[in-house]
């Protein structure tokens, strides 16, 4: 672990670190979904302020250079397997599937020191006085970069959503050999302000050969959002006139669906997962499909009432949509998003595909025997066989035959 040492060394002692995150979990077991490291001052002092991201909570402790040195050999040799590092004018990437020989590759800097004082401003992936073409172009901000009062909501919310596909990035595909992009499709996309926005974090900031597909039903939306793209030159970014359920393709890296109505959010998941997708990012808009078909003697007398009724259906329709991902080799969980419409509908279904192969694979180089291996697909497949039956208890339980009820488990 020479050079790594040698590297964290370099950027804690010569305090050159804007920002360093850890990810992609050694163990599936592990708690800790990722770790991120950022220089602080604190009555004067600067320190280096560690943030650790549980499914449910956030934690923090603050280190001086040296015991963040040790820290970060810590994360990378006992829990996370990458590391992105953003330093004035470097960028790094560490892939330290075996800890022993990482594979450090850099390139020019993407992101600028901002204030170190504890008690700062929210660091946003897009930094509000920073122009952006796209949000100048869509009316956000001004030539400037000075956000309008007006829209400071829908910035937040364009920033809220990139902070999701930052956590997702490192699941995403690495570049190969043979330059093949990014394929990201954003089923019903609407205006388009959040698959401009995956556009401009992909192939501006993270530098990446993309491949994106907007589809939504309204011709003047998709003559509009061509026109842009083409206004900006975004040239690997088109939009296509279409409905979800009938839309074909032969793979997608990623599949993002936003306030996709009722059960157009379940044609776009059966989709994701007959593709294989990696990254699936949802939020379901109007579940309606339930609504008429929920029976239940034990709950009766609540679902008499229409809004309670209304809301109970929302939260079982999201509730199968998850288990059925999980049945099907998904690690799922349902995050707080908000609206760009301020809607109460801001439940994001996140699902990254797991690789209980690849995960097997990766233990015996890293010294497990036949039999962990083993274990590990044992675990995964026990996993999707009790999301599975999860499934069928809740959904024979309320009766009701959902539209993802389509998406089978592979046996």
């Amino acid at each position: 672990m020479k050079q790594m040492t040698a590297l964290f060394e370099d950027i804690f002692c010569e305090e050159k670190l804007i920002k360093m995150i850890f990810g992609g979990k050694r163990k599936k077991s592990q708690e800790c979904q990722k770790a991120a490291i950022r220089p602080v001052r604190i009555s004067g002092q600067l320190v280096y302020q560690v943030e650790y991201t549980f499914e449910k909570k956030v934690t923090h402790e603050n280190l001086n250079a040296e015991d963040a040195v040790k820290k970060s050999l810590d994360l990378i040799t006992e829990d996370f397997k990458q590391i992105n590092i953003f330093l004035e004018g470097e960028d790094i990437q560490v892939l330290a599937s075996k800890p022993a020989s990482p594979k450090v590759s850099r390139k020019g800097g993407t992101k600028k020191q901002g204030s170190l004082e504890h008690n700062q401003k929210k660091n946003y992936v897009i930094p509000d006085g920073q122009p952006v073409d796209f949000l100048i172009r869509l009316g956000v901000m001004d030539k400037d970069g000075r956000v309008f009062k007006k829209h400071y909501g829908k910035f937040r919310q364009i920033n809220r959503y990139l902070e999701i596909v930052e956590d997702v990035f490192p699941y995403l595909p690495e570049e190969g050999p043979d330059g093949r992009p990014l394929k990201i499709i954003d089923f019903g996309c609407g205006k388009a302000y959040l698959t401009f926005a995956i556009y401009y974090y992909l192939k501006v900031l993270k530098q990446r050969n993309v491949e994106i597909i907007g589809l939504d039903l309204k011709t003047d939306v998709i003559d509009f959002c061509n026109k842009v793209a083409h206004d900006l030159k975004y040239h690997e970014l088109k939009f296509l006139m279409g409905d979800i359920a009938d839309y074909t393709s032969d793979h997608a890296d990623m599949v993002v669906t936003l306030h996709a109505c009722d059960t157009a959010t379940d044609y776009a998941l059966i989709n994701a997962v007959s593709w294989n997708t990696k990254v699936i990012l949802s939020v379901p808009c109007c579940q309606h499909e339930l609504f008429s078909q929920i029976k239940s003697d034990v709950h009766q007398p609540m679902l008499k009432h229409g809004i309670l009724k209304d809301r109970l259906t929302e939260y079982l329709t999201d509730g199968l949509r998850g288990l059925k991902l999980e049945a099907c080799g998904y690690d799922v969980a349902m995050i707080e998003f908000t609206s760009l419409e301020h809607t109460a509908r801001n439940i994001m279904i996140k699902a990254v595909k797991s690789d209980a192969a690849a995960d097997a694979l990766e233990a015996a180089e890293n010294g497990a025997d036949r039999r962990q291996q083993a274990a590990i697909l044992r675990a995964a497949e026990a996993k999707a066989s009790r999301a599975q039956r999860q499934y069928e208890e809740l959904r024979d339980f309320y009766q009701v035959r959902p539209t993802i009820d389509q998406l089978m488990p592979n046996k």
